[in-house]
């Protein structure tokens, strides 16, 4: 994978090469690649580089290391805390005067010091009043948390990067996966090289990935009041990926479930974290669209099948489990390459439904996924152009959009120019 480079490892090449007027924070699931991505971008700028992970243990005698760093032979505790920022941040600062292209200075997870932003705030204000060449790059795997800091306490002081799982072009470029290895396997990178050991690769996705994620990345974030109820609704929404389930629905299959509103809070931090999300319905009335029964798809396709009990034979042999999987990955695809402005949907009125809407400002465009026994509804089709005036819902696999084609078109560029 250290050969293969993401488009975003070039946008933090070009922003390290301008002057150093913003932070630049990283942010994204676990396990896409954002560390990776920091070192590449680091190997190639012509600025000395400084990398901090926050959640590795501290050397074992950090009283010499950072003496040596700042100069003196005072011993200094290395705990991760504020004082710890401070410190290391002002070592950095020293070093970017004496380097004629200053200085860039990572933090990896950083959502782990407490009180992270307002210590970098204090810190980033006074370089900005005394122009010291300093880059400094933060990263954080909860979303929800650098969202949050970042909003709060360093509005107009930060740009974002944003990071996706993986994209079938990326995948396939990297890791010479085939079509259908994508669609089962999904797009994680570091369980790539296990497919060919499936129960290796299924424990991987659930013990190394899902459950750090709910049991650690999600309970930090915010206040969880149900964990239970949380792991228990990423399972149903896993395994009913590409279907609409109503609230109601859910609230009956799911133990101590508490209310709808709680259950639509915790979607929401499902699909934060890059693990789960709930389309909602499109209509012209964003009070509909809050309100209707979510649409279930998960954000890496690994997702559905690991906890699935199939293995890669015998999901492609079921095909209308394959066919849910596939539709499954064409949602997951459009959450992760929409910008901001581009909203994702579906559509259902009575016995007519479109699987997938996209929309920008007046223009609208469904797709339809054409796989395994499903088939496009052209009755369905026909409804929603007179429905919504707009142009034929674009039909993605046989007979339309070949799905290779598709999977690897970021979703802006089906609703065309701005």
């Amino acid at each position: 994978m250290d050969a293969f480079r993401r488009a975003s490892a070039d946008t933090l090449l070009a922003r390290l090469a301008e002057p150093p007027n913003r932070l630049i924070a990283i942010s994204g699931p676990r396990q896409v690649g954002k560390t990776t991505m920091v070192h590449q971008a680091l190997a190639r700028t012509d600025r000395p580089g400084r990398y901090l992970a926050v959640d590795e243990p501290p050397p074992s005698d950090p009283g010499l290391v950072l003496s040596e760093l700042r100069g003196n032979t005072a011993p200094l505790t290395d705990e991760r805390d504020p004082a710890w920022v401070v410190r290391t941040w002002e070592d950095a600062r020293r070093r970017a005067w004496e380097s004629p292209h200053g200085l860039v200075l990572v933090y990896d997870e950083i959502q782990k010091i407490h009180d992270w932003p307002e210590t970098i705030k204090g810190l980033w204000d006074a370089d900005r009043a005394n122009d010291v060449p300093l880059h400094v790059v933060v990263l954080g795997s909860a979303p929800l948390l650098m969202q949050s800091g970042l909003s709060e306490s360093l509005a107009g002081r930060f740009e974002p990067i944003r990071m996706t799982h993986w994209a079938f072009s990326e995948i396939a470029a990297a890791f010479d996966l085939t079509l259908d290895e994508y669609i089962y396997f999904g797009g994680y990178p570091g369980a790539a090289a296990l497919i060919r050991d499936e129960a290796r690769w299924r424990d991987y996705i659930l013990h190394a990935l899902v459950e750090p994620h709910l049991e650690r990345d999600l309970l930090a974030m915010t206040r969880v009041d149900k964990p239970a109820l949380l792991k228990n609704l990423f399972a149903l929404g896993a395994s009913h990926s590409g279907q609409i389930l109503s609230y109601n629905k859910m609230l009956g299959q799911l133990h101590d479930a508490g209310n709808t509103t709680t259950l639509a809070r915790y979607l929401d931090l499902l699909s934060s974290a890059g693990l789960l999300t709930g389309l909602s319905q499109h209509s012209g009335s964003t009070p509909r669209r809050r309100a209707s029964s979510p649409k279930l798809n998960v954000l890496n396709t690994a997702l559905m099948t690991a906890a699935s009990g199939y293995s890669f034979d015998e999901a492609r042999a079921d095909r209308t489990f394959w066919g849910r999987l596939v539709e499954s990955a064409v949602g997951a695809h459009l959450v992760n390459t929409a910008s901001a402005s581009v909203g994702i949907h579906y559509w259902r009125d009575g016995r007519h439904e479109i699987d997938f809407v996209l929309r920008r400002g007046p223009r609208v465009v469904g797709i339809e996924v054409k796989s395994g026994e499903r088939r496009a509804n052209e009755d369905a089709m026909r409804a929603f152009q007179q429905r919504f005036g707009a142009p034929r819902p674009l039909v993605v696999g046989e007979e339309g959009v070949p799905l290779n084609e598709f999977l690897s078109t970021p979703a802006d560029e089906w609703l065309g120019e701005p």
